[in-house]
């Protein structure tokens, strides 16, 4: 507004001359307060419950180790690397997971691919992803079906055991393969297949059964709840430019919060 000196500024009474346009009056802009608030206070409540059923069944894991085995860790699962698909990506089609889908969600430099790839490929929500390069990071993966990339393990559970034992298990490793990639001499740390066959501490198979339900169930738990925080939040970053721009009522918008509040 000043530009008349060396330094174009602003000044504090320049505020007074600025006019908005306001497309609701205080009442509505109160309601649509209360409406995102609302929103944002149930995403808050479904992420604590996420954070306190890894938590308990953490602890569960820890008090089931008394009486259990040492195993190689590839005895428990399969650990399929996935490919270079973010080569040639079309753009369009399904997320390809990446380290940083893993540590940050879906982002604008996230990549999309609609090529045909194999089941071992491909995560679906509840399935168990490892990255073995960079940061190191295990993840349930709770975001719809996607394409897993390089460096990042599909782990698919075998020998009968079910996925809340692998997840364990992998997360018991965590810190030791963490530890062995920052030795690497290399610009990405990383750990070789011969890691995943170092032993790892189990329960009992009659521990494990006797855990099960409940393991399955706060394992279930988490999961359902991180696929409704992505409800939520998609709901409220579709409603917030809509009413902020004045092309949704906030009465029409408090049916759609209702039915996922």
């Amino acid at each position: 507004m000043h530009v008349g000196t060396m330094i174009p500024h602003f000044k504090k009474g320049d505020f007074g001359k600025l006019r908005f346009r306001v497309h609701a009056h205080l009442s509505e802009q109160r309601v649509i307060a209360n409406l995102l608030t609302a929103l944002d206070d149930k995403i808050a409540a479904t992420e604590t419950l996420v954070e306190q059923a890894d938590l308990l069944a953490a602890g569960y894991w820890r008090a089931a180790l008394g009486e259990g085995e040492a195993l190689p860790l590839s005895n428990l699962a399969e650990f399929v690397n996935g490919r270079a698909f973010t080569k040639g990506a079309t753009g369009t089609g399904r997320v390809v997971v990446r380290i940083a889908e893993l540590n940050s969600g879906i982002g604008s430099s996230t990549v999309y691919n609609d090529i045909a790839v194999s089941d071992d490929n491909i995560a679906r929500p509840g399935d168990l992803l490892f990255a073995w390069s960079g940061s190191l990071t295990v993840a349930r993966w709770f975001r719809p079906e996607a394409i897993v990339n390089q460096h990042i393990f599909k782990v698919i559970p075998k020998n009968g055991y079910p996925m809340w034992v692998v997840n364990q298990a992998v997360r018991s490793k965590l810190q030791d393969y963490k530890a062995v990639a920052s030795d690497k001499a290399t610009t990405m740390g990383h750990i070789q297949r011969r890691h995943l066959d170092e032993v790892v501490q189990v329960p009992s198979r009659a521990e494990i059964d006797r855990l099960d339900g409940i393991m399955g169930g706060l394992w279930s738990t988490a999961l359902a709840a991180e696929v409704e925080t992505l409800a939520l939040e998609r709901t409220r970053d579709t409603l917030l430019p809509l009413l902020m721009s004045g092309k949704l009522t906030a009465k029409a918008a408090e049916s759609l919060v209702e039915v996922v509040v």
